[in-house]
């Protein structure tokens, strides 16, 4: 059994490596979990001494990494160093949902300023496969072995990559496509829209007034998809908010995302994210039975170094 999460994050690197018997080379994960915010939580003013990446599954929070600050929302994707001062804070009335991975190199020395260009704010990953990744990663974390801790760093790297290319792809415009992207803004718009329907590229044709082929080429160059496979990446981000903001059942969910056949839609999800939508949910559960204490705004100076696995991320 490993040893508990919120210990290895505040170890010094090389204690932290002696403590994960399934870990021989970097990069070296101590922290990965997926956290249900209480009312008023918080973390205020804290230094940690390893990487972190911090998901944003649902809801909203402010969060200020030294002198700048980030309103984070669903879908984006945080990053800070080690020893950067940082704080979280939800927003009255506003859940807070987020995967936190908190990570180091060891000795090793890790280009994350060439790799990620300075930045803090990595983008928004809504409907993209990183957010499956993380999810992922999440699964496996919890899995004890040499094979369940190679998958977590394989994924890992896969998300940094994801999110440099993401970074990239973004800076570079385009010039030819320009006058295209307003269309391409109207075709996702509609799928999001009517992801509850049976959607065809004839209809995105329809709306765009743009090819099949232009169609499938700028969603390639601009999304990194197909319009289809993004329509599916949206009845999932669309399933998991039900998941997360509703009794519904699976059968339910399935159906207000455009599944009339619930396995249809059992299968599609354990194929795109790696876990059943029966696991998500589980693993949602878990993260609200592991906070033993609700912690609040005033209670959290003495514990603004540290990572607690039962009630901080």
């Amino acid at each position: 059994m490993m040893e508990p999460s919120h210990e290895l994050t505040s170890m010094r690197l090389a204690d932290s490596i002696d403590k994960h018997p399934d870990y021989h080379f970097p990069p070296y994960i101590t922290l990965a979990h997926m956290f249900n915010a209480p009312k008023d939580w918080a973390i205020l003013n804290r230094e940690m001494t390893q990487f972190c990446l911090q998901y944003v599954v649902d809801g909203v929070a402010h969060y200020p990494v030294g002198d700048r600050h980030y309103e984070t929302r669903r879908g984006d994707l945080l990053f800070h160093r080690p020893h950067e001062r940082h704080s979280i804070m939800t927003v009255p009335g506003e859940p807070y949902v987020c995967i936190s991975i908190v990570f180091h190199f060891g000795d090793s020395m890790f280009p994350y300023d060439d790799l990620l260009l300075n930045k803090h704010l990595l983008g928004n990953f809504i409907d993209h496969p990183v957010d499956s990744m993380l999810s992922q990663l999440v699964q496996h974390y919890r899995q004890p072995g040499l094979l369940h801790q190679m998958q977590c760093q394989i994924l890992l790297l896969q998300i940094l990559r994801e999110a440099a290319q993401w970074g990239e792809s973004h800076m570079a415009v385009h010039a030819a496509d320009d006058h295209a992207m307003p269309k391409l803004v109207v075709i996702k718009n509609y799928l999001h829209e009517h992801y509850e329907q049976t959607v065809q590229i004839r209809d995105l044709e329809q709306v765009s007034g743009l090819s099949k082929n232009y169609i499938l080429s700028l969603f390639r160059k601009h999304v990194g998809m197909s319009p289809m496979q993004y329509l599916t990446w949206i009845r999932i981000n669309k399933a998991r908010e039900m998941a997360i903001q509703s009794n519904l059942s699976i059968s339910q969910i399935a159906e207000r995302v455009g599944y009339s056949d619930v396995h249809s839609f059992c299968r599609m999800y354990k194929k795109k994210t790696g876990q059943s939508i029966s696991q998500f949910c589980s693993g949602l559960i878990y993260a609200s039975h592991v906070q033993t204490s609700t912690i609040g705004r005033e209670g959290l100076g003495a514990l603004s170094a540290t990572v607690l696995d039962h009630g901080a991320p």
